[in-house]
């Protein structure tokens, strides 16, 4: 569950008017936080910036599924957008699972360094689309 204070950033943000990718970026800055604080870790700055969005997409944040991933990342963000609907109960025991995994991994994917490789990552890619 989002920090209150985050989904109070994005509400603010759409009510402003901002892009919904502005709105779930509150969300993807609380993931970096909480990988910064240790509550847990990510593989990749790729993966942690995935958590954010996914965390945005189940709190109402209308972004649609990536254009260019493959099936089964568009049906994950799919199933996250269809979640902000219904308001089931998590799995407790994957609720675990998952944290418990994340918590093994490292630290790094949050840092200036990473972070800054995947702005640029991102950049060319969007420039091979056009």
């Amino acid at each position: 569950m989002p920090e209150k204070s985050t989904l109070k950033r994005a509400r603010d943000a759409k009510r402003e008017g901002k892009s919904p990718s502005t709105q779930a970026g509150a969300f993807v800055r609380e993931e970096m936080d909480h990988i910064r604080e240790g509550k847990h870790g990510a593989r990749s700055s790729q993966q942690a910036i995935a958590i954010g969005l996914s965390k945005a997409r189940r709190a109402g944040v209308k972004l649609g599924a990536p254009k260019h991933a493959s099936a089964t990342t568009r049906k994950k963000a799919q199933q996250d957008t269809a979640a902000a609907r219904k308001r089931s109960a998590p799995s407790a025991r994957r609720s675990r699972a998952s944290q418990a995994a994340l918590k093994r991994e490292g630290h790094a994917a949050a840092s200036h360094r990473a972070l800054s490789r995947q702005a640029r990552k991102g950049r060319a890619a969007g420039r091979k689309a056009r």
